[in-house]
């Protein structure tokens, strides 16, 4: 342990459980700098200065790793953790976690609204590098504080309001190659999302009650859906020639999963052919919800089936349905019937007393 004079500042070199650790003193009075020294190996004893040191030399790149490799890789959300921590790292890879402030996650927000990118996707983003700043805090001991709490989130509009007609689905369709085609109906007659279809096992399908199972949805609940005939018609041919290689229910020609952005491409492309405008894969899930409300089908039911935790998330698509208000405004026929009938008999009365 000493020091050592760099670009006229002093540096201290360490060792710490056999490795070597240096650190720059941020002087260059020598005098200042034996101080400085002095301080640290106070603390070294009190067993204090290497919990600072954590910050400084752990980094941003190994502490996502560690977090996908612990806590994410073999949750169902693990390829889209993926994606968020590809788009986080190529800002802050290469930083120390001392060296990530709320400034700089500021820029990085920028930096992502410079790119088009919404403000649904930056909340993602940050909030899994939030949840993997918790665990080196909680966990690990390399850090003290989490500097993405101290950033406020976005402020979202999800009130995406886009369903398919019948004669866009007929045009969709046609356009879609045979394997697209079955997980296209599919979501539009279950409104599950992307990630459970392509994660659906026969374990999940019950053919005998009519039900499909999903057993880790986006709010890690379980959840069994009923299935009309449409898909029953579909599982049953799909049972028929199913592979021995896979439980997957939708898979590859050569048994593997799907991959989301091929689907996304091949479902991009066929959208393209059909000349359909603003329409993505999600939209097929607020298809069938608004299809079951245009229909009469009550909220909490609606509710139960897309899988939403609270109604308040459902209820965006109460406006789909305004024949299901129609007996309240019917009620003040009524009342204006009856003011009618009493003017009309204050009338008569009327007439007979003159």
């Amino acid at each position: 342990m000493g020091l050592y004079k760099r670009n006229n500042v002093w540096w201290m070199s360490l060792t710490h459980q056999g490795k070597q650790i240096r650190r720059s003193t941020e002087t260059a009075n020598k005098k200042l700098a034996q101080n400085v020294l002095a301080m640290v190996k106070v603390r070294i004893i009190e067993g204090k200065f290497f919990d600072v040191l954590q910050e400084k030399n752990r980094t941003f790149d190994e502490m996502m790793e560690r977090y996908m490799t612990e806590h994410m890789s073999k949750k169902p959300s693990r390829e889209s953790f993926v994606y968020f921590k590809k788009n986080l790292s190529s800002f802050f890879s290469g930083y120390a976690l001392a060296e990530i402030t709320p400034n700089l996650i500021v820029q990085y927000k920028a930096k992502r609204y410079k790119n088009g990118v919404a403000p649904s996707t930056i909340n993602r983003e940050l909030s899994v590098m939030k949840a993997a700043f918790n665990r080196s805090i909680k966990e690990w001991g390399w850090c003290r504080d989490n500097p993405v709490s101290k950033v406020s989130m976005e402020k979202e509009n999800n009130k995406r309001d886009r369903w398919m007609t019948d004669e866009e689905e007929t045009l969709l369709l046609s356009f879609s190659l045979d394997w697209l085609k079955d997980i296209i109906l599919f979501a539009l007659h279950t409104g599950m999302r992307r990630g459970e279809i392509l994660s659906l096992t026969w374990k999940g399908v019950d053919l005998f009650r009519k039900t499909v199972t999903v057993f880790h949805s986006k709010n890690g609940e379980k959840r069994t859906i009923p299935i009309n005939q449409t898909t029953f018609d579909l599982l049953r041919h799909k049972i028929k020639v199913r592979s021995i290689i896979t439980d997957l229910v939708f898979h590859s020609k050569v048994c593997t999963p799907i991959n989301k952005d091929n689907l996304r491409r091949s479902f991009n492309l066929a959208i393209k052919k059909a000349g359909i405008d603003d329409f993505h894969f999600h939209d097929l899930r607020h298809t069938f919800a608004t299809r079951l409300i245009q229909t009469g089908v009550e909220i909490y039911k609606v509710q139960k089936l897309l899988g939403h935790k609270t109604s308040a998330m459902t209820q965006r698509y109460a406006h789909h349905n305004p024949e299901s208000l129609r007996d309240g405004v019917i009620i003040l026929d009524r009342k204006e019937k009856t003011i009618t009938n009493l003017s009309q008999s204050l009338d008569v009365q009327e007439l007979r007393t003159s």
